[in-house]
């Protein structure tokens, strides 16, 4: 054996026996008659001592040797520390080595492997197997194993099957782009890397499965950001013979196993709003509720005056920030900068400063007095000592900037604090958008969405107020999961590709698969999926989802360790009857 015992496995009930480690040389401390090294795997460290007068000279000389990641085995006796280290649960013992054996020597690496490293994420991405040996990106992939363990065991406990779909799929023109992979043995044609198995869990409870689950890799070539990358993980879920309550109540209960389970923390609520209300209230469909600074409409009390900037925007939106009505006028132009970002997009921004004796004080005194200000105040909820920050503008632009606004703050003041998780429901989204480019109605979902059945007649005579019976779970001011009640219906499904510029023949050709499955018994069905990486990034307290994937991809979408996306040759382009332009 190359181990009888890991790297974190031994404590002082060890002492006098004789043991086999095999791991990575973390450091060494060369004393001249003494040397120490910390040898780490996976499950930890311990320490090693090489005495002159108690080693073998042979095996005291190799050890001079040993640098930095050297792969090494030795055998020895456990022996008690002089000095222990509390920090460490190896920290009462240490090896007193008599067989070295170096395995593999290595180069000096291109970052120190510690906690804290002088690598930047570039260079530790290049090192991507390298960084993998630090704690702390160890560590998010064992969370991870440990999320994806007690989702499988959840589902399983009830009845959930985990079926695998394929990954060479046709391509569909809804949603964002996709991958597409070319066929050899069909000229000229291509497959596509799915987006998400959505035809095919439809399709399983077609077939009977009536409950089933798959942790599976999804594909979208999109633009990058750093909770998106090009092939992510989803937790694929479908259920038949099921309404929207059915759907929420089993994920509302594995979102509450999850966080009972890995963090120790009960939920007493799941809170339920309506995606009109997301937007009004908190300016985006995914607000964070760990925090109030709720928006306050402003058109009735701070319109029809003499500022002209108010008067001709379509909204005017405030919220009240807490306990900041200190703030210097350098850190207020500071904030008025930050709008002005293009980023964000603001024109500019107006405050009032609601002091703790009472009075308001603005940066449009001249066109609004006390009465006027106090209204502003009730309108938002501020109390004395908030300080009141306006927007104004497009109602949908303005919302979108006070939102990043109202993130901004609430960061400042360390309310989005990573122990503490609100979840909610968000439901009754709009089934369509339209898409002044295009001239036509986009799926707000996908063309399989159901609408709220008291909108159907609707879709006829104003498709753009039909309600979809959908719902999204929101995390922390993440979406982190979102489904839907699916369409059925054979002739309901066929509405809704007209509805969204399909013929008849498109419709026949992208998914008439999926309409002929439907002639032979189709269940009433629906289902959810929760994006794995930003789950497990939001309950290990990141804002990131790289640390957790093993072998992450770049904001170009490139994975640069191995260099990938890269060119092929031209036989292979010959091979599959590709030329390129």
């Amino acid at each position: 054996m190359y181990r009888t015992h890991t790297c974190g496995a031994l404590n002082a009930a060890h002492v006098g026996q004789e043991v086999t480690l095999a791991g990575w040389v973390q450091k060494t401390r060369d004393k001249g008659f003494l040397i120490w090294a910390d040898l780490r795997d996976r499950y930890g460290i311990t320490q090693l001592i090489f005495d002159e007068q108690r080693t073998v000279a042979h095996v005291f000389q190799q050890a001079k040797s040993l640098g930095r990641e050297y792969v090494i085995q030795v055998k020895g006796t456990v022996i008690e520390r002089e000095s222990k280290n509390p920090n460490m649960p190896t920290g009462d013992i240490e090896i007193l080595v008599a067989e070295l054996t170096i395995l593999n020597e290595a180069q000096l690496p291109p970052f120190t492997i510690e906690d804290e490293t002088d690598g930047g994420e570039d260079l530790r991405m290049k090192y991507r197997y390298l960084d993998i040996r630090r704690n702390p990106v160890k560590n998010a992939l064992l969370f991870r194993h440990k999320v994806a363990m007690e989702v499988r065991n959840y589902l399983s406990g009830l009845d959930f099957c985990e079926i695998e779909t394929p990954y060479l799929i046709k391509s569909t023109p809804e949603g964002a782009r996709d991958f597409v992979v070319p066929s050899r043995m069909n000229e000229g044609q291509f497959y596509a890397l799915p987006q998400s198995p959505q035809t095919f869990k439809q399709l399983l409870m077609v077939g009977g499965m009536d409950k089933y689950f798959q942790i599976v890799k999804c594909f979208r070539d999109e633009d990058l950001r750093a909770d998106r990358q090009p092939e992510f993980t989803q937790i694929d879920c479908e259920m038949a013979f099921v309404e929207q309550e059915d759907i929420l109540h089993v994920f509302e209960g594995l979102t509450r196993h999850l966080l009972k389970t890995l963090k120790g923390i009960e939920v007493a609520e799941f809170p339920r709003i309506t995606y009109e209300y997301a937007m009004k209230t908190y300016g985006n469909d995914k607000p964070d509720i760990r925090f109030d600074m709720k928006f306050g409409e402003l058109n009735a009390v701070a319109q029809h005056k003499d500022f002209g900037v108010f008067n001709a925007a379509e909204l005017v939106v405030g919220i009240a920030v807490p306990g900041c009505a200190g703030y210097s006028r350098k850190e207020i132009d500071a904030l008025i900068d930050w709008v002005k970002r293009p980023q964000i997009g603001a024109q500019g921004m107006v405050y009032v400063k609601y002091e703790t004796d009472g009075t308001l004080k603005s940066s449009v005194d001249k066109f609004y007095d006390q009465t006027d200000l106090k209204k502003w105040a009730e309108a938002t909820q501020a109390q004395p000592g908030d300080l009141i920050l306006v927007l104004s503008g497009a109602a949908h632009k303005t919302r979108s900037q006070l939102s990043a606004l109202r993130m901004e703050m609430a960061t400042r003041l360390g309310l989005r604090k990573p122990d503490e998780f609100a979840p909610l429901w968000v439901v009754d989204f709009p089934l369509l958008e339209w898409d002044e480019e295009s001239g036509r109605y986009h799926a707000m979902h996908h063309p399989f969405t159901s609408p709220k059945p008291e909108d159907k007649a609707l879709l006829q005579t104003d498709p753009g107020k039909v309600r979809a019976n959908a719902y999204d779970m929101v995390l922390n001011g993440n979406e982190i999961g979102g489904g839907s009640i699916r369409i059925h219906d054979k002739a309901l499904q066929a509405e809704m590709f007209s509805l969204l510029g399909f013929t008849k023949e498109q419709a026949e050709a992208q998914f008439g698969f999926l309409m002929n499955a439907f002639q032979f018994g189709a269940p009433p069905h629906g289902g959810l999926a929760f994006g794995l990486d930003r789950l497990v990034a939001i309950l290990g307290g990141q804002e990131t989802i790289r640390d957790f994937i093993a072998f992450p991809k770049n904001n170009s979408g490139r994975d640069v360790m191995i260099d990938a996306p890269s060119p092929i040759d031209d036989a292979q382009l010959s091979e599959l009857h590709i030329r390129l332009a």
